[in-house]
């Protein structure tokens, strides 16, 4: 075995995440110019190079590469480090080809002077990180780490577990603030999270009890569950060294956990008799006053990181002031979905995942590649505003982020589109940034994966076109079989318990074919059908927007161009099958986004036959209209016979259940009898809505 088989493990993709990828570029030119250092391997391990510009760099045995020392004056990793690697490898690896045919070789095909072929490097048999003991983590990134990721640990952490497999080379863990990888067999010096020094021992460290707590449960890959909690603090880390329990004694005294459960309590107390108050005098009674305790109760839970109803409250009561101020954006059913999803996260048996206390509400990132996958137009506050969201894939972690920005639309503007394509957003335009790459140090993601990117003194931000990087996004950012992702969200909670992840839903999906455009009329909706490299049918679903005048139109053209790709877009079931919101489309000529697009003569379209009716879902939404009725008017006004009609029609159906929680709420209208209807009456509707087949 080579005495540093950890630096012969680091391909091109990591060395760029350690460094960045032009430093990895320019030492890769170097080195095949004949301008590459000359190193050396000394008995302790430690790999030192000379370079031909006089500098010397030298990376001993069992540190980070970060912990290198240059001669050159470049701060942290240098083109030096990331050449002493690429030097080492392309040296090492002519030796092993040697020493293996010096072992093996041909008696008779061999000519003199023929050129040593380099074997292929035999494959790496499956490792999990749970191999590292407490003993090691403690080595590797000190007491303060440990005693962090212990208290993380205690409150509960999200976690998806990835194991090694002939798909996944490097095992990873999916947690609330990053994705760890071990690219590197058994090192965890060379560790990936994406976040800062302040952060990255206390994130792997998580990453390690997460698989020690996956392997001791049996937990398949790739499912989501919580780690950790109250109730199994230790699952992880028996085996924890006497320091490191020290540590986190110490920090478990300055930080005491009852205080942080006692505080929790109080808000959801505070939570519970807000929305009863909501629920009996109605929402359409609200005033400033129940307003303002509707933010000091978002306050609250911020306080305590419930990231998820903190972000419900706020999204509650820009609902109840958008209907005091006789705002557009009001609607009556989503006010009745967001009490319910506030009442409900105190009633999950899982508190972690309804709550959101294992995520951190803001985790600064180091030097990050973002891939955009185009962006969404919507209004904002009163008609007065807009909004971008662009939607940014980040390859390392393997998921979506949103870049949300508000713009002020002036009085007699129509603040469409197009005209926003122009604004200026990080130096560029906002259509140039929804086809780029950009590369930034300034990056922070919230728990709900919104990104912020601000400009510093030091730290600096790259935009580049986006090319064909979307061909290279890893799973399950780019779509090859869409059923097969489909499948694999098929245990996800309910969604009024669900984390509120932004962009869950975004990818990019490689097309293999493109059928005819149709165009429904009443609903103003352009669809298509896609064919995906499985074979698996995808329905293109794309609803026309006033302030999105060309978004049908330059769709459709872009549809059927012929040189269509990949298709970005936000993926939902729809009456078992996948349908597709799209944001961009890739083709020949370079990518198209819909929402920026300026208007154009209108496309003629085959008209869609009508939809078929659905009887269940009409009979659901009739409910749940009736109970956000109930809850706009209130509980206390309610009259004997208000729910009547809808429990009839949820009887004709066949949905008794749903038909007795009504009857029961009629009969004791309280916010709990309520609760339980609307909690039943929406995740029946949304489970037909995805299931449910024509």
């Amino acid at each position: 075995m080579n005495a540093r088989a950890d630096l012969l493990a680091l391909d091109a993709d990591t060395l760029a995440a350690l460094a960045n990828r032009g430093l990895v570029k320019r030492a890769a030119r170097e080195l095949d110019s004949g301008a590459g250092a000359s190193v050396s391997l000394d008995a302790a391990g430690e790999v030192t190079a000379a370079f031909p510009d006089g500098s010397r760099a030298a990376l001993p045995a069992g540190v980070p590469l970060e912990a290198g020392t240059c001669s050159c004056p470049a701060p942290g990793v240098c083109r030096h480090l990331v050449g002493l690697v690429l030097a080492y490898q392309a040296q090492a690896q002519p030796q092993s080809a040697s020493e293996s045919s010096s072992e093996s070789a041909p008696e008779s095909d061999s000519a003199p002077g023929a050129k040593a072929t380099v074997p292929p490097p035999e494959p790496e048999l499956p490792w999990s990180p749970a191999e590292f003991d407490d003993a090691a983590l403690l080595a590797a990134f000190g007491r303060p780490a440990l005693a962090a990721a212990r208290r993380a640990w205690e409150r509960g952490v999200r976690v998806t577990v990835q194991r090694m497999d002939a798909a996944h080379p490097a095992p990873s863990v999916e947690l609330p603030s990053c994705t760890v990888r071990f690219p590197v067999p058994r090192s965890l010096n060379f560790a990936l999270s994406g976040a800062t020094a302040a952060r990255h021992g206390e994130l792997v460290t998580l990453a390690v009890w997460a698989f020690r707590a996956a392997d001791e449960d049996g937990t398949p890959s790739g499912s989501a569950r919580t780690a950790g909690g109250p109730k199994r603090a230790d699952a992880g880390t028996a085996a924890t060294a006497t320091a490191t329990a020290t540590a986190t004694a110490t920090a478990d005294r300055a930080q005491p956990a009852p205080a942080t459960a006692t505080a929790t309590a109080t808000a959801a107390v505070a939570v519970a008799a807000l929305t009863e108050e909501l629920l009996r005098t109605g929402t359409a009674r609200t005033g400033p006053v129940l307003l303002a305790q509707l933010a000091r109760v978002e306050a609250e839970l911020t306080a305590v990181s419930a990231h998820w109803p903190a972000a419900a409250a706020a999204e509650l009561r820009v609902q109840l002031a958008a209907y005091a101020d006789r705002d557009t954006r009001h609607d009556p059913d989503r006010v009745a979905e967001l009490l319910v999803e506030l009442r409900a996260r105190l009633r999950a048996a899982d508190r972690a995942l309804a709550l959101g206390t294992g995520e951190s509400a803001v985790t600064q990132l180091r030097r990050t590649r973002l891939v955009a996958l185009g962006c969404r137009v919507s209004a904002g506050r009163g008609g007065a505003e807009r909004c971008t969201e662009l939607y940014l894939a980040q390859p390392d972690a393997g998921i979506a982020l949103v870049l949300r920005k508000r713009w002020a639309v002036p009085e007699g503007r129509p603040g469409t589109g197009a005209e926003l394509a122009g604004r200026r957003l990080l130096g560029h335009s906002v259509r140039a940034l929804a086809g780029s790459n950009l590369v930034s140090e300034s990056v922070s993601r919230s728990a709900g994966r919104a990104v912020t990117v601000e400009r510093g003194r030091i730290a600096s931000t790259s935009v580049t076109p986006l090319g064909d990087a979307w061909a290279s996004l890893p799973a399950p950012l780019l779509l090859h079989d869409a059923a097969a992702r489909l499948r694999a969200l098929g245990g996800r909670p309910p969604r009024p318990v669900r984390p509120r992840i932004e962009a869950e839903n975004a990818h990019v999906l490689a097309v293999a074919e493109v059928g005819p455009l149709g165009y429904d009329p009443a609903r103003q909706r352009l669809e298509a059908v896609l064919r995906d490299a499985a074979g698996t049918e995808v329905r293109l679903s794309a609803e026309h927007d006033v302030l999105c005048p060309g978004r049908i139109d330059a769709l459709a053209a872009a549809l059927e161009s012929g040189t269509v790709t990949h298709v970005s877009g936000l993926l939902r079931p729809e009456a078992g099958r996948p349908v597709l919101d799209p944001l961009a489309v890739r083709t020949a000529a370079g990518p198209v986004h819909p929402d920026l697009a300026a208007e154009t003569d209108p496309h003629p379209f085959t008209a869609l036959p009508p939809a078929a009716a659905d009887p269940l879902a009409a009979a659901l939404t009739a409910a749940r209209t009736a109970l956000a009725e109930l809850a706009r008017t209130g509980l206390d006004a309610a009259l004997p016979h208000q729910l009547a009609p809808a429990a009839a029609a949820l009887r004709r159906t066949g949905l008794r259940t749903a038909a007795a929680l009504l009857d029961a709420l009629a009969a004791d209208p309280s916010p709990d009898r309520w609760t339980d209807a609307a909690l039943h009456l929406l995740t029946a509707l949304d489970l037909h809505r995805e299931e449910a087949r024509p």
